[in-house]
């Protein structure tokens, strides 16, 4: 292979490595060009491309893309799944082909930028797809979402019965300071009611003949002990 052409492909494993949200590196020795095609088949629906490249330039690769960790991982027969998506179902489907193809052997890869061991690959693949944790995770939400539903209904239904009681008590002492304020004030005890007063001149006539009795009592008895 000519320079250039392998430079290609050294950048082409460095871009795919960097641009996958995971990657799976597998042997493959003695898996058939038909084994091949029906794994890349049930890797497609998981966003996942399974190529082989030389190990020589992967290994110039994975250097150039800082992934120095994956260097004792190309041994053999090396192919490298791309994975664009949810990393777990990719990896359940390259578990599930390897339970019936004793030949694929999963290596390790990586998650993000983080390295992945064989085992963690395999742990990856137990992990549920991303839809039914998120369908979990609502799940185990929605009760507590009721529940604080639940409680500031009861405190708004609690607060509006509260705030109309509280209407209704402030109405009525409104009434009853208006009944107070209509009703003419009481007599002090030992007093009868009072007598409006009448014209003043019909007073002072009253009055004047009062004294003009009084002075005609009081001749009457001047007069009387005169006589004595």
């Amino acid at each position: 292979m000519a320079r250039p052409e392998k430079v290609a492909v050294v950048e082409e494993i460095r871009s795919k490595l960097l641009d996958a949200d995971a990657a799976v590196l597998t042997e493959y020795r003695g898996l058939g060009v038909g084994a091949l095609a029906t794994l890349r088949g049930a890797l497609r629906p998981a966003g996942t491309e399974y190529k082989v490249f030389k190990n020589s330039l992967t290994r110039r690769a994975v250097e150039a893309a800082g992934y120095a960790e994956l260097l004792p991982m190309i041994e053999g027969p090396v192919a490298i799944a791309f994975v664009h998506g949810d990393a777990a179902v990719a990896a359940k489907a390259m578990r599930d082909f390897a339970r019936g193809h004793d030949a694929l052997v999963l290596k390790g890869g990586l998650l993000g930028e983080r390295v992945l061991v064989a085992a963690e690959v395999e742990e990856l693949a137990k992990v549920p797809p991303r839809d039914v944790l998120l369908a979990r995770l609502a799940g185990g939400l929605q009760a507590p979402l009721t529940r604080a539903a639940g409680l500031f209904q009861a405190f708004t239904r609690n607060f509006a019965y509260g705030l109309a009681a509280y209407a209704g008590q402030r109405a009525a002492e409104a009434r009853s300071v208006g009944e107070d304020a209509e009703a003419p004030p009481e007599a002090p005890a030992g007093e009868g009611p009072r007598v409006e007063s009448r014209d003043g001149s019909e007073q002072q006539a009253e009055e004047a003949q009062a004294e003009e009795a009084e002075e005609a009592q009081a001749e009457e008895a001047q007069a009387e002990e005169a006589k004595e």
